[in-house]
């Protein structure tokens, strides 16, 4: 199956000379949930407003559906719904009005009982009579997303869609958006929170500077990258590590009550029963031992290192 989005060699430049984004290529596929990380000014939302139709390439091309986005601009817009981060709307209107109003501009005929159905899962139908202005910022960031979702759109994007949300409405959130991956929705969300990320993204793609770094599964990319620590315990502590031990770059707490072996997981050559019998036969003793393995934080905070 080709891909639903296809971007080819994407650049930005805006009149101020500042490059957004340099040469990207991206395939996005049907029906999965990407996640696009990266620090503040990396181009996220200049790459999410170019697909949409917002924003003018300099150059390169974007599809959508196999259609061009700048050729059949209102065939791509109709396949797309977008939450900004900007809660933008009118703010003396109703809830109901207003996610009604977005389905007729997209040419779609009234369907009561479907935004009845989006603003319930949204947790919104006891506001719908509402005026915006009345909303707290979460309810205010639900709205919108009510808005993308109500001319039934193939494809969502959510540019930092829990900014701003206590825990429980993300929680809500999350459970909505597996709901519509589940219906066929493809999603790509840009997101501050890595946890989101490592819990609701097929895959993970990181970009800085404009420059997308990486595009992984996500179970390959922490199975590539992932490191392991083993800590053990000491008792008594040591004073520094046996010249025996050299070979295995094992590292030691200030005051010699822990010792630390950092490896990497798919290393063929790591045997930590080896490393346990050397310690043995060094007379080393420990009381506990607790393996770790590198977060997706830890892998999003090296790639960044790496790629400035």
């Amino acid at each position: 199956m080709p891909p639903i989005i296809t971007v080819t060699d994407l650049s930005k430049t805006y009149e101020s000379g500042f490059q957004a984004l340099k040469q990207v290529n991206l395939n996005i596929q049907q029906g999965e949930i990407l996640a696009l990380l990266g620090p503040n000014g990396a181009g996220k939302t200049t790459l999410i407003s170019i697909i949409c139709g917002i924003v003018n390439a300099t150059q390169g091309q974007v599809q959508v559906g196999g259609f061009d986005t700048v050729k059949d601009y209102r065939a791509t817009r109709s396949l797309i719904g977008l939450v900004p981060q900007e809660l933008t709307t009118d703010a003396f209107e109703t809830v109901w009005n207003t996610v009604s109003f977005s389905r007729g501009l997209f040419g779609k005929a009234p369907n009561p009982a479907l935004i009845e159905q989006i603003l319930k899962d949204l947790s919104l139908w006891d506001k719908k009579d509402n005026k915006i202005i009345t909303l707290s910022g979460g309810m205010k960031r639900r709205m919108m997303i009510a808005k993308a979702l109500s001319h039934e759109p193939r494809i969502l994007f959510l540019d930092e869609p829990t900014a701003g949300v206590d825990v429980n409405l993300r929680r809500d959130m999350w459970a909505l958006v597996r709901k519509l991956q589940q219906s066929g929705v493809t999603i790509i969300l840009t997101t501050h929170y890595i946890e989101e990320a490592q819990e609701m993204a097929d895959r993970i793609g990181v970009i800085n500077k404009g420059e997308i770094l990486l595009v992984e599964d996500k179970r390959e990319l922490m199975r590539k990258l992932g490191t392991k620590r083993l800590t053990l315990q000491l008792d008594p502590p040591l004073a520094q590590i046996p010249t025996a031990l050299q070979a295995y770059a094992l590292s030691l707490s200030e005051q010699g009550h822990e010792l630390t072996y950092t490896y990497d997981s798919m290393d063929e050559r790591v045997d930590v029963t080896t490393l346990l019998q050397a310690l043995h036969e060094a007379g080393i003793r420990f009381t506990d031992i607790q393996t770790t393995q590198s977060s997706l934080e830890d892998i999003f905070v090296n790639l960044l290192k790496d790629g400035s």
